[in-house]
């Protein structure tokens, strides 16, 4: 049976819509054409002389706002694989430095960082001091290890991970504050999921936050990087939708804030 004139139309209109948002950029960014972000990466991938080593949740392997399959168009020394913990075998670069420290256990670590909030993690200002105190050569000599997946998930591949890792690498962290909120797209220009605490941030933004530190022009690259997340994010927020809270939410909000008020007032 033929459709009528109008409908077929619009089917057709339709079908081209969906086709078109289904092709992908296979040159460059890999995403899909009508959010394309080749105009942003660098024209070749950027050298570093440290090394990034990014472990990568099966999962965010599917998820569209995964910022690691850009991040290693950015740049040039970045290793990434693919798993939930890290283990012998996966990377020569890792397997390395743990044979050296199992050869050489009086040897200090600190050449291989990895990245993740906690109480005993050495903030990531005061790498370079300590890269010093242990003699190292330069900045070539570290290595970045980052965990890559969502906050539940990126505690569980560092736990899993810690019988290899421990052996030659130590914790690192930037600056967070478990009390406070984090943000949400809709606060940050840098931000595409909502962040458990402050201080929380993507995979690339943490990426270029440190080698704006290990790296002699850290900042022109931290800005490199900046400028790809933030056009990602800009994206993304065009097909967003600002939210109105609903009722209940906002009169159980409310509830919360006259008992929290209370209580500081009998304090």
């Amino acid at each position: 049976m033929d459709l009528p004139e109008e409908v077929a139309s619009a089917t057709s209109s339709a079908g081209d819509h969906n086709q078109t948002r289904r092709i992908i950029c296979t040159t460059g960014c890999g995403r899909p054409v009508n959010v394309c972000l080749c105009h942003t990466l660098p024209s070749t991938p950027i050298p570093t002389a440290a090394k990034i080593v990014i472990l990568h949740h099966p999962h965010e392997r599917r998820h569209k706002l995964a910022t690691v399959p850009l991040l290693s168009r950015c740049l040039l020394n970045c290793e990434i694989i693919v798993g939930r913990k890290l283990k012998y075998g996966q990377s020569k670069l890792l397997d390395s430095l743990h044979d050296q420290a199992c050869e050489n256990p009086n040897l200090p670590l600190g050449r291989a960082l990895y990245l993740f909030p906690g109480p005993n993690a050495l903030p990531f200002a005061e790498v370079n001091r300590f890269g010093s105190s242990c003699d190292f050569i330069g900045m070539d000599d570290f290595v970045l290890i980052l965990f890559d997946g969502t906050w539940k998930h990126a505690k569980e591949m560092v736990l899993a991970s810690l019988p290899f890792l421990s052996k030659f690498a130590i914790q690192v962290c930037l600056d967070f504050d478990a009390g406070v909120d984090g943000g949400t797209i809709f606060d940050s220009d840098l931000i595409l999921r909502k962040e458990p605490f402050a201080g929380c941030m993507s995979t690339m933004e943490a990426v270029a936050r440190c080698l704006r530190v290990l790296e002699p022009n850290g900042i022109d690259i931290e800005t490199r990087i900046i400028e790809v997340l933030k056009a990602m994010v800009s994206f993304q927020a065009c097909f967003l939708k600002p939210m109105k809270p609903r009722p209940r939410l906002m009169k159980t909000s409310t509830g919360r804030n006259d008992k929290s008020d209370s209580t500081d007032s009998v304090c």
